[in-house]
């Protein structure tokens, strides 16, 4: 437990900033390397195989982001320099997502060297998770061994996040007519964009998740006119769509189309829904020890998957992207038992 924490303290005080991970996953891979585990990696995501590796087993992968994203204001103490006081660790990434990464790899060492496992483990310390980069996660699919089930590791205060929604940013533009403010001439198109808003508050998607809940459409961001006294002639605005599993994000941006006057650019179709049913048998382990079962509201890497996957790991998402993020030890111990606990004698 000690050496996990250590671990943790040091990847605290290595700024990772997404992109800017190479220190910290330096520090992994030779964590692993003192434990004589042979290692993978790529850019700056790292990766290993458990010792007895039989490609005739399921195969289970363990993941979690060494990447952080920038100190916000309010931080009372340094981000970057891990303050242990008794059972709290504070730091940049203590929470989101170092806890849950050291625990995930505290499990995996524990199975490493087992021959009778009935399934094989890839643990996998990836990049690029808080901007959804291209060189993150989604660049080692291609060279991990074939994926059955993924187990994520982000703060759900262990509760078992068994779906997740997916993100849609949408960027909306009014087109209307410049002219003069003094007279009636021109086309205000910060008004149509408004009139377009009202639809969308006033819009619900059909069909509604047990687990996740209905398609969720907030209005972020707002932007039009030069000065106070020129009509504008085109506003644009963003929109953020959180969908469900009935819904890809593809099929949500042409109902929005649809909906709205204004043009609509989608950034990315990447970040769908993702989960697994609640008769999964990781579901049943999960449930036969009371572990609660939940749909999330964010998105992780798990989004990027194209496998069943789950989102599971010690602290709370509510202290994520925080002044002052911190994360207990006692969470972190609490994680370990329970991810080797779920993962001993798991049969998929």
């Amino acid at each position: 437990m000690q050496e996990y924490t250590e671990l943790l303290t040091r990847l605290i005080s290595t700024p990772s900033l997404s992109r800017e991970e190479e220190n910290a996953a330096l520090l992994i891979r030779n964590f692993l390397a003192e434990k004589r585990i042979p290692y993978q990696q790529f850019k700056h995501n790292t990766w290993a195989v458990n010792r007895y590796f039989n490609i005739e087993k399921p195969t289970i992968l363990l993941n979690s982001h060494i990447d952080t994203v920038k100190p916000v204001a309010g931080w009372t103490c340094l981000p970057y320099k891990a303050t242990v006081e008794g059972d709290k660790i504070t730091g940049l990434g203590s929470n989101d997502a170092g806890g849950p990464l050291v625990s995930l790899l505290a499990a995996f060492i524990h199975f490493y060297n087992q021959d009778e496992l009935p399934y094989n483990l890839v643990f996998a310390a990836s990049a690029e998770e808080e901007n959804s980069g291209a060189d993150g996660f989604e660049s080692i699919i291609p060279l991990l061994p074939k994926i059955d089930f993924a187990i994520v590791g982000e703060p759900t205060r262990m509760e078992l996040a068994i779906a997740e929604k997916g993100l849609l940013v949408l960027d909306c533009t009014a087109h209307g007519k410049s002219g003069h403010a003094a007279r009636e001439e021109g086309e205000n198109a910060l008004y149509k964009a408004l009139d377009d808003i009202q639809v969308l508050r006033n819009f619900s998607f059909d069909r509604v998740s047990d687990v996740l809940g209905k398609v969720k459409i907030t209005v972020t961001q707002i932007n039009a006119g030069s000065q106070h006294n020129v009509v504008p002639g085109e506003c644009q605005f963003v929109v953020d769509v959180r969908t469900n599993e009935f819904y890809s994000n593809r099929q949500v941006f042409e109902i929005i189309s649809g909906l709205i006057n204004s043009s609509v650019k989608p950034r990315s179709f990447r970040l769908n829904s993702s989960g697994i049913p609640w008769d999964h048998p990781f579901a049943d382990k999960a449930r036969s020890m009371g572990i609660p079962a939940y749909g999330s509201p964010t998105t992780s890497d798990q989004a990027i998957m194209p496998w069943p996957s789950v989102k599971i790991g010690p602290g709370d998402s509510a202290r994520s992207h925080t002044a002052d993020e911190y994360i207990l030890k006692s969470e972190i111990s609490h994680g370990i038992r329970r991810y080797i606990d779920l993962l001993s004698d798991l049969r998929l």
